[in-house]
């Protein structure tokens, strides 16, 4: 609708008067919104101890006592706003505290698809792990990491057994990888570790998580029999890297490689995080 200017002083001192009450009743629903419990920035870390803290999006319960929570690790290409809105959301429904991290802000990134990440971008998780620990919601001893494509190599690395896991002093219960790129992993896992990939996916290609789950690595050297908690491999047939974002309905070519969005993989990929999450972490406290 497009509308036109009158030449009345009194008929536009109202449609001044109209516009400025639009714009602070719009102003006051954006502060409400930002006020919802349930799903606020937070800081992760005092800046004044650590020059790049950490922020992330937070997705409390309405559980009356501590809840298992589960850390969300974005892509390459960053976009935690939306990964916590595509799978926060959904996992908080389920009764799960949910905390997206924000691993590019802080360090000023767009995104890594095309060049390694920083070093210390391996520390995130266990970062997002010290906040929740923290939090009277949260219960310490049931939380896990799930990460995407670069976010499932954050996840898996932090559940191997390996110099970052062993530093660390508090522990992820379990980890979930979407299409990581497995390759250089034994499979050591320290916890029970779902991993999620499409069969077609030519970036993190299925054949290298098979690899790690059977206890090979990159470097031709292989894990031990019996070394390490098994980790649970699914291939979705028919799906390419990054089958569950919507957004790639049109399939579109990165750095050479195929996305495209599969919604019966994605179906298939939400009844298995939510059953996984539940076998994991979920309902009563864990028998230890």
């Amino acid at each position: 609708m497009v509308c036109q200017a009158s030449g009345d002083p009194l008929t536009k001192l109202a449609e001044a008067t109209a516009l400025l009450a639009a714009l602070l009743i719009g102003a006051a629903t954006e502060r409400v919104a930002a006020a919802e419990p349930s799903a606020i920035v937070v800081d992760l870390e005092n800046p004044l101890a650590n020059p790049q803290p950490l922020q992330g999006y937070l997705r409390q319960t309405d559980s009356p006592g501590p809840s298992p929570a589960v850390v969300l690790l974005h892509s390459c290409n960053g976009n935690w706003l939306r990964l916590d809105e595509r799978w926060g959301k959904r996992i908080a429904a389920w009764g799960y505290v949910t905390l997206s991290v924000d691993s590019f802000g802080p360090r000023g990134l767009k995104n890594t698809c095309d060049s390694n990440g920083p070093v210390d971008l391996g520390l995130d998780a266990y970062r997002a792990l010290k906040y929740l620990v923290r939090q009277p919601f949260v219960d310490p001893a049931r939380v896990t990491a799930l990460g995407f494509s670069q976010g499932g190599w954050l996840a898996l690395v932090s559940v191997e057994r390996g110099i970052i896991e062993q530093t660390s002093q508090t522990k992820f219960r379990s980890a979930i990888a979407f299409y990581p790129p497995c390759r250089a992993f034994r499979g050591d896992m320290t916890v029970p570790t779902l991993v999620l990939v499409g069969e077609l996916d030519d970036w993190t290609p299925a054949e290298e998580c098979r690899s790690m789950v059977d206890g090979r690595d990159d470097w031709g050297t292989s894990r031990q029999k019996g070394q390490g908690i098994p980790t649970r491999l699914v291939v979705y047939p028919g799906a390419y890297h990054a089958f569950d974002a919507q957004g790639l309905k049109t399939p579109m070519q990165l750095l050479g490689h195929h996305l495209e969005f599969n919604q019966a993989a994605t179906d298939r990929s939400i009844d298995a995080v939510h059953q996984f999450l539940d076998a994991t972490i979920g309902g009563k406290v864990q028998a230890q």
